[in-house]
């Protein structure tokens, strides 16, 4: 879908459907009062009958109205605020979204530019709003035999005052990046993990390397991964018969003397949980256990999309976790690239066993700063549900741009503590360190673990076990964190 913006009056626009704002009290906005007069009062008319109360996300929609260009007009509700909140502004626009779905138009005009949302600009606003669109697009349906049926909405164009154009279009360049990655993310995700193995994402980053021009890729195999010395990440892997893959991305968009930023995300494609094995129900929404890969991909086509002046490596240590006679065994001890030994307790605590030896392998390009991303416990659902993610790491400045980023880009997370009193769960009486540290705050002592493979790093970690992906019927991966880390790339990149 295309979205343009647009400095005209909306009275002057021809289109299939203009949409405008109606407040609480049949308060009409800017746009509907000039319509209104237009149309001799046609939409007074209709709200004093009582059809719409002006809520928030309620909607009526009003064909053939004299004197205007548009075939129909979308009435909105947006409630009484002068100022809304992040929440209600995206319910109007998912509501906006699925009525256009719904009508025969190839195109709709969004004259909202007077809705203030609370501590956003015209960027910030316009970015959530064009995001929204953009992602609520998002269809996957490759493996059915019958194919959605095409869309007729083609284009909607955002209308805005002259003066805030270049930062509304800015806003729409930036927000279709991060759609374009949040999709490339959520198709990696929903794919079945007999086709998204470790190979397949190889595959991928190649593909990758060939479409963007100066992305340097390199796939590392299992012999690699043995030279190397990673003993842990090869151990989860040495069950399945489809080997592991080390995924090295490179973009060099600033200059050569800048340090670069760098993503690891957690791959493993489809977790059983090994020996350790999990419950039955729900295991196939194990494919999404590779959730942190996804979204480094993501965030990497969002950053080449946009061509940000920065340096970025990205790594993804790619595994599946099976149950055979190769397996790794509770008990088992490994050596780690670092040279720390592991006693693994739990081959179901699998992901801090790649991630380890990746955060390791990315001391090599002296970065800036770290981040891993990983669908690592379910102590993290627990702790902060399905909204937020959770994030712990090791230097306070990284920390907070983190959680900045996504208060800006509607892609929160929540600190969570990283206290020396919590690594004592880890003692192992056989090996430097344990896999798992007990019952209790799972997701900090996960966290722990990796702190121990990171003491020369800036770094920081993302458990979005909770965001990756939702449940139930319509299950689905969601793209995040590809916003969140995308932004605080934008704001790295000052642009």
């Amino acid at each position: 879908m295309e979205l343009v913006v647009k400095s005209v009056s909306p009275q002057t626009l021809k289109t299939a459907t203009l949409v405008v704002a109606v407040g609480e009290g049949r308060k009409l906005g800017v746009a509907a009062k000039q319509l209104d007069e237009l149309s001799g009062g046609a939409i007074s008319a209709v709200l004093k009958r009582g059809d719409l109360a002006g809520k928030v996300g309620q909607s009526l929609l009003l064909q053939n109205l004299p004197n205007l260009k548009a075939d129909r007009v979308l009435l909105v509700g947006v409630g009484k605020d002068a100022e809304l909140g992040d929440r209600p502004f995206l319910k109007i626009i998912s509501a906006i979204l699925t009525t256009l779905k719904g009508l025969g138009g190839s195109d709709a005009t969004l004259a909202l530019d007077e809705i203030v949302v609370k501590g956003r600009d015209s960027y910030g606003k316009t970015r959530l709003l064009a995001q929204t669109l953009a992602d609520g697009e998002y269809t996957f349906d490759q493996f059915k035999s019958q194919k959605a049926e095409p869309r007729a909405l083609k284009k909607i164009t955002l209308l805005t005052i002259k003066a805030a154009q270049a930062e509304v279009e800015r806003a729409v360049n930036h927000a279709q990046a991060i759609a374009s990655g949040m999709a490339f993310t959520r198709d990696l995700g929903n794919l079945p993990p007999n086709i998204c193995h470790p190979t397949y994402l190889g595959e991928q980053a190649k593909a990758l390397g060939k479409e963007f021009k100066g992305l340097k890729v390199e796939v590392l195999d299992e012999k690699k991964i043995k030279e190397l010395g990673m003993g842990s990440f090869y151990a989860v892997g040495q069950g399945s018969d489809q080997p592991p893959r080390l995924i090295v991305m490179q973009y060099n968009g600033g200059k050569k003397s800048e340090k670069p930023f760098a993503l690891v995300g957690k791959g493993i494609t489809f977790d059983t949980g090994g020996i350790s094995l999990k419950p039955g129900a729900g295991m196939d929404e194990m494919k999404y256990d590779m959730g942190g890969a996804a979204s480094v991909f993501g965030t990497l086509r969002a950053v080449l999309e946009l061509k940000l002046p920065i340096n970025l490596v990205c790594i993804l240590a790619c595994a599946e976790n099976m149950p055979s006679g190769g397996a790794a065994r509770p008990g088992d001890i490994v050596t780690t690239m670092s040279g720390q030994t592991v006693e693994i307790l739990n081959t179901d605590a699998e992901g801090r066993l790649v991630l380890c030896d990746a955060l390791t392998y990315a001391e090599r390009f002296k970065p800036q700063a770290v981040i891993d991303i990983a669908t690592l416990t379910g102590a993290c659902i627990v702790a902060l549900g399905s909204h937020t993610s959770g994030l712990l790491g090791n230097n306070d400045e990284l920390i907070e741009q983190l959680l900045s980023a996504g208060k800006q880009a509607d892609d929160r997370a929540w600190q969570l503590p990283l206290f020396d009193e919590y690594q004592e769960q880890l003692d192992s009486p056989f090996a430097d360190i344990a896999n798992i540290g007990g019952p209790k705050a799972g997701t900090i002592t996960a966290a722990c673990f990796l702190s121990r493979f990171t003491k020369n790093l800036n770094w920081a970690h993302l458990d979005i076990a909770g965001t990756a992906w939702t449940s139930g019927k319509d299950k689905g991966a969601t793209g995040r964190p590809v916003p969140l880390l995308t932004q605080y790339l934008l704001d790295r990149a000052k642009v």
